[in-house]
């Protein structure tokens, strides 16, 4: 009975043996797979950042220049002439002939258009005629005063001999009445003359306007009638003709922004360029800088008027131009590119942040000693620069090395600087560049 007890706790010892050994034998094989796991995760970061890769940083320069800087205000703007005058008629009726077209050269009182003017003929001989009528009116009125006053006279002489007999008061008063109406009648006859004539005048001024001359010597650009067309004049003088004065000197009107007005400013040059001459450049000078804003789609312009020369009469009116207008010149002076002043080197902490490999992102660490000191000075400026100084970096031992430069004008691209450190072909860092190796 013993003996089967015996038997009975050696079997039980032996199953709980077993269990034991088999649930170490999982844990092993789950621990085997975890680590089999990390060793394949460590592999593929390996491969996709070797641990032992480092980034190496190159930089491209550029030398500084030593010339002059241009600053310069863009517009836009139509070419105009000098003088631009349109011809018309004061007087409806038909044009019966016309004397110039397109592109012709004319001289001041030229000729350029005939009017009907049977009409204003009629109504000249018929004003001299009221002239010549009135005229005559008024020698008959001096001839009636003066028999008045000589009836008056001879009254009065004869009631002065009979002492006031003869004639009656009644005849006396009635001559001096007569002697009245017949100066008041002079007078008349005399304003008559004087309507009369300025009819005449006028009529005589709408004959000579039926010839219409050129006010000025210049050019014509369009003609809006043609021989045979009535015209009718009624509020505004209907246009025949549209001249342009001596087209050798024009004028260039640009529009320029508000943001740049401050910079403009009479007999300043400007050099601009039209679409149909793309490879030459035009010279102008500016005359007025127009103080009238002018608003489209809430932009905010000032008219500016440049005189252009013309001596090859290449340029034409309407022509659309692009002007540059020189606001500002700085000669021999150092020049940077504006890139070089914006550049600022990365530190080299930066650098090692992003050289972890993936391993270490998925299982990090406790944080280096020297990243605590890179996040303890972080947000800090590079050596040499202290935010206030402007500074551009150059290359000495292969790494980058401030100086401290003095900004002055610029043109958007270049900026003139003094400096005592920097000369001329001195390499300037524009950009970094990292690569692995």
């Amino acid at each position: 009975m013993n003996i089967m007890q015996d038997n009975t706790q050696l079997s039980v010892k032996e199953i709980i043996k077993q269990n034991e050994s088999s649930k170490g034998r999982k844990r092993l094989s789950r621990w085997i797979a975890v680590l089999g796991l990390l060793f394949i995760v460590a592999v593929v970061g390996a491969v996709w950042n070797p641990r032992g890769s480092a980034n190496i940083m190159s930089f491209r320069t550029r030398p500084v220049q030593f010339g002059d800087l241009v600053i310069t205000v863009t517009a836009t703007g139509n070419l105009e002439a000098t003088n631009q005058v349109e011809v018309g008629s004061e007087l409806s009726g038909i044009i019966t002939s016309m004397t110039a077209d397109y592109n012709d050269t004319v001289e001041a009182d030229q000729p350029l258009a005939y009017l009907d003017s049977s009409k204003y003929e009629a109504a000249v001989m018929k004003s001299r005629a009221e002239v010549a009528s009135a005229r005559a009116n008024y020698k008959e009125a001096l001839a009636t005063r003066k028999a008045d006053r000589k009836t008056l006279k001879r009254y009065r002489k004869t009631r002065e001999l009979t002492k006031g007999k003869l004639p009656s008061l009644e005849a006396l008063e009635q001559a001096e009445a007569e002697l009245e109406r017949s100066t008041a009648a002079v007078a008349a006859a005399k304003a008559a003359i004087d309507i009369a004539e300025a009819s005449l005048k006028s009529n005589e001024a709408d004959l000579k306007k039926t010839v219409i001359y050129s006010p000025i010597s210049g050019i014509v650009l369009s003609r809006d009638v043609e021989p045979g067309q009535t015209v009718a004049a009624s509020l505004e003088a209907p246009v025949l003709y549209t001249l342009a004065e001596d087209l050798r000197h024009m004028e260039l009107q640009v529009d320029v922004d508000e943001a740049d007005v401050g910079l403009v400013k009479e007999g300043q040059s400007a050099t601009f360029t039209v679409d149909a001459y793309p490879d030459r450049t035009f010279e102008a000078q500016i005359t007025q800088v127009r103080y009238g804003a002018e608003t489209t789609d809430g932009v905010v312009t000032y008219k500016t008027v440049l005189r252009v020369e013309n001596p090859e009469l290449l340029l034409r009116p309407g022509m659309t131009a692009t002007a540059n207008i020189i606001v500002q010149k700085v000669e021999k002076t150092l020049l940077v590119p504006n890139t070089a002043l914006r550049f600022t080197p990365q530190r080299p902490e930066q650098g090692k942040k992003e050289s972890r490999g993936l391993l270490s992102s998925l299982m990090p660490g406790p944080p280096h000693r020297r990243e605590s000191k890179k996040n303890a000075g972080e947000g800090e400026p590079p050596p040499g620069m202290n935010g206030k100084q402007p500074s551009v970096w150059i290359l000495k031992d292969n790494r980058p090395f401030p100086v401290p430069v003095q900004k002055g004008a610029t043109d958007g691209v270049l900026t003139a600087v003094t400096s005592r450190d920097i000369q001329e072909g001195t390499g300037v860092i524009v950009n970094a560049i990292r690569t692995s190796n």
